[in-house]
């Protein structure tokens, strides 16, 4: 009788075993599943948040190279505030630009407006402004240009300022560049804007390189 009842109870120790054992086994699986989707998700995040950064930055290297395809130069520009006081009196602001630079051979003269105004094939303002060529007012006791870009709604890094202000490059001819910045933040460098208004082409025909065509060509 003993022996039967060891051996009934061996048994049962070994059945409740068995089924423990199976039941870690199931809930360790469980883990292991949850613990396997949760890596495949935070994986997938991970590339899609990659490729929309790869994204960015491929356009802006398109742009780059669109600038330089077209005759252009690519110049990376800080704002300053207090250009007319001696340099070391500069302050230099959070602001940074990438511009591109076009050159006319035939007189030297320069025109600047930012990758992202010339590579953007939705209007921008300052595309339009450009496009537009609308008169000057006359208005203003100083820099024309400065005023003219106020006049199209516009602004420029102390126009309005004695101290001065502007986009400044570390190399290049021009170390100063005025730019006229529109609400949409389309840039385009002041004088260029304002000498077209009166169909002079500095730098170059931007009708030609502007990825946004002309609007208004049409209706002339």
């Amino acid at each position: 009788m003993m022996n039967g009842a060891n051996g009934d109870a061996a048994s049962y120790v070994s059945r409740m075993t068995f089924n423990t054992d199976k039941g870690d086994c199931m809930r360790i699986s469980r883990v292991v599943a949850v613990v396997g989707m949760i890596l495949i998700l935070c994986g997938a995040f991970q590339a899609v948040a990659q490729n929309a950064k790869t994204k960015k930055l491929s356009i802006v290297d398109q742009a780059k190279a669109y600038c330089t395809s077209t005759g252009g130069l690519v110049e990376l520009r800080n704002a300053v505030y207090g250009t007319n006081n001696p340099e070391q009196d500069w302050l230099w602001l959070t602001g940074e630009e990438s511009f591109c630079q076009y050159t006319l051979a035939a007189d030297g003269s320069r025109i600047h407006l930012s990758l992202q105004t010339l590579y953007s094939t939705k209007p921008t303002l300052a595309a339009l402004a450009y496009y537009a060529q609308v008169p000057w007012n006359g208005q203003g006791n100083g820099n024309p240009a400065s005023y003219y870009c106020t006049q199209l709604g516009g602004a420029e890094i102390g126009a309005t300022d004695l101290n001065g202000g502007g986009w400044v490059s570390s190399g290049g001819i021009d170390q100063i560049l005025e730019a006229c910045i529109f609400p949409d933040n389309s840039t385009i460098d002041s004088w260029g804007l304002f000498y077209h208004s009166d169909s002079i082409i500095r730098g170059i025909d931007l009708s030609t390189v502007l990825k946004y065509a002309n609007p208004y060509a049409a209706k002339k």
